[in-house]
């Protein structure tokens, strides 16, 4: 058996930030819907001092691919190796490095380093994964530049304190419900009915090409009568988790994601939590009426989405307790 024809790309980029900013970007891979445009939801599991398993989510060439990797982080070299134990088709073999360098400007050259190989060697797969993997990798790397560059360049930032927790954070709300978790996901998973069971929710299109992957857009109304549009694409890991980025957000977001998790508690109910982490846009943040401050803005955020949160998971409460009303 003859070994698979690998091909060897790299992508490399110039950023005016120290290293261990850059470095910060992307040890934190939890956060990475938050700063990588294609990463849609990551789940991690620490395997060692230096090690862990992601399983990873993210938009490629159009769809939703998923795959698993194990990692290997050298903070002392600022040099982090991967490596895919699990493939999305059409790759048979994904592997590579983030190697970053510090310049004598006191910035970071960061070069991302790729090696693959496609099932079966097709040549039009291999175009197809090196054109995704071009387009993703310069995609991520303009990305952590602009979001390193701003950090460093914010002088709001306290000294000891991470520049970062000012633009992105998140936060949680939980609501108890008397149902099983496979219930409580099914009312998540059929938004296509959030107009007829959400007050703050107008408008739903909901596709689904492939079970688990959803793509959903929506009009919402805000708890101070704004209304928006977003679209986002969305995982269903029945019946613990259903996690979703928006590809499409307001202007006071530069990036929103978030989950649902569904947790067995006492006789056969659910605890039901709503994450969100969001990156704020500081100029749009700043234009809304009444925000003069970042925290002021992370409050209004914080306001808005938590009020639908809350408001979903309780509309959910009701109708799965059988409060008169039929789902």
């Amino acid at each position: 058996m003859s070994e698979h024809v690998l091909r060897n790309v790299q992508h490399a980029v110039d950023i005016a930030a120290p290293p261990q900013v850059v470095h910060g970007l992307l040890a934190d891979a939890v956060r990475w819907p938050a700063v990588f445009p294609p990463t849609v939801h990551v789940e991690r599991e620490p395997l060692g001092e230096d090690r862990e398993l992601l399983r990873i989510w993210a938009l490629a060439g159009g769809e939703v691919r998923a795959w698993t990797s194990q990692r290997r982080l050298l903070k002392q070299r600022l040099h982090i190796t991967f490596r895919q134990t699990v493939s999305a088709p059409p790759v048979a073999s994904m592997s590579g490095s983030w190697d970053i360098t510090p310049l004598p400007d006191g910035g970071s050259r960061v070069i991302l380093s790729h090696r693959f190989a496609a099932i079966d060697d097709d040549p039009e797969q291999l175009r197809w994964i090196e054109e995704t993997t071009d387009r993703n990798s310069t995609s991520e790397l303009a990305s952590l530049r602009s979001i390193a560059e701003g950090l460093v360049s914010d002088p709001g930032t306290d000294a000891g304190t991470d520049p970062l927790d000012r633009l992105l954070f998140s936060f949680e709300d939980s609501v108890l419900i008397q149902a099983p978790p496979a219930e409580v996901h099914d009312f998540l998973y059929r938004a296509d009915l959030w107009p007829q069971r959400l007050p703050h929710v107008a408008r739903v299109r909901l596709t689904e090409d492939r079970p688990g992957e959803q793509l959903l857009e929506m009009d919402t109304v805000s708890p101070d009568g704004s209304p928006h549009t977003t679209v986002s694409v969305r995982i269903g890991l029945a019946p613990h988790t259903l996690a979703y980025k928006q590809t499409v957000l307001p202007p006071a977001f530069a990036a929103h994601s978030g989950r649902w998790t569904l947790a067995p508690d006492g006789d056969g109910g659910t605890r039901a939590t709503s994450r969100h982490t969001v990156r704020l846009d500081p100029v749009h943040i700043l234009a809304l009426p009444g925000v003069e401050t970042l925290e002021q803005g992370r409050d209004a955020v914080r306001t808005a989405l938590g009020t639908n949160s809350l408001t979903t998971l309780n509309r959910a409460k009701e109708l799965l307790e059988g409060a008169g009303a039929s789902i």
